[in-house]
């Protein structure tokens, strides 16, 4: 692990969210954020399309040399409230790059504005519109970090339950599946996690869940959901992340439901570092991986 970059971005990262406080409007929070994790994926030869998806905004990243009948529909995180192609640009052009694959990034449409479930309807109208483009389902993956990595498990439930057929494989990346923080890393992880903190999450789950709404509905706490007949699973994760114990949970859950699981503990490293891909080697290693297991799904 290249300790310099890391402490880098952790310097960046800290100097972001240090400058926020309760007078710091969720516009400027958005755009700091888009800032602080963007690079252009121009730098990886990558050519960028916006698209109707089905209803759903989105845009086709396809690096050189992607297999056009292939795709990586990518669910990108920030809490449901922040991200989108900006933040996560570089990430999908590196991940169209290394799985080989056309990536379709959902644009989904983002809380407080829109709550649950608006994200998982967009989600799961951009796989409809796939279907209906003539993408074979055994050619699809389904990725996500973080929120999109919850809301790629979600899909896959919402997928299960519209009764479409299932894509090859999926691979959350630090999903969040647990709208009520009861993982003891919530707590144990809590001083070396310097991004994703307990009441940080309490505060975005008021602003993404209805009044009302069950925090333990699986189509926004994935934990909770019947996961028998989902797709492999690769499932990446660092150890210093707070949300630690949301991945280690959905896959032990994901096991016992007899769906084949794979789960990388990224070893020092914090929560979605592959979103640093342009700056830190262990994110294209990461995402190297997950191109591999897409590869290796989808034929």
């Amino acid at each position: 692990m290249s300790q310099q970059q890391l402490d880098a971005v952790i310097k960046d990262v800290e100097a972001c969210f240090g400058a926020w406080n309760a007078e710091t409007t969720l516009d400027k929070m958005r755009a700091d954020w888009d800032a602080l994790s963007s690079s252009h994926p121009s730098t990886l030869g990558a050519k960028e399309e916006k698209v109707d998806a089905g209803g759903a905004k989105a845009v086709w990243f396809d690096a050189p040399g992607a297999a056009k009948d292939r795709v990586v529909l990518y669910l990108h995180g920030g809490g449901y409230v922040f991200g989108g192609p900006v933040s996560h640009g570089a990430m999908a052009a590196q991940i169209s790059k290394s799985a080989k694959s056309r990536v379709l990034f959902v644009d989904y449409r983002l809380a407080p504005e829109h709550p649950f479930p608006a994200a998982v309807e967009d989600a799961t109208a951009a796989y409809k519109w796939l279907l209906a483009q003539g993408y074979k389902p055994g050619r699809i993956a389904i990725s996500g970090d973080s929120a999109g990595g919850g809301l790629c498990l979600s899909t896959l439930l919402s997928i299960k339950q519209n009764k479409l057929p299932m894509p090859a494989c999926a691979a959350p990346l630090s999903p969040w599946v647990d709208m009520e923080a009861l993982g003891d890393s919530m707590t144990t992880k809590d001083a070396e996690d310097p991004i994703v903190k307990k009441a940080m999450l309490q505060n975005l789950v008021s602003m993404v869940v209805p009044a009302g709404k069950s925090l333990r509905d699986p189509l926004v706490a994935a934990l909770y959901g019947d996961l028998s007949g989902l797709p492999p699973l690769q499932i990446h994760v660092g150890s210093r992340e707070t949300l630690l114990d949301d991945a280690r949970r959905i896959a032990d859950r994901a096991k016992k439901a007899g769906v084949q699981v794979t789960l990388h503990e990224w070893e020092g490293q914090i929560h979605v570092f592959q979103v640093f891909c342009t700056r830190l080697d262990e994110g294209v290693q990461s995402i190297e991986e997950i191109g591999q297991f897409v590869q290796q799904h989808t034929g």
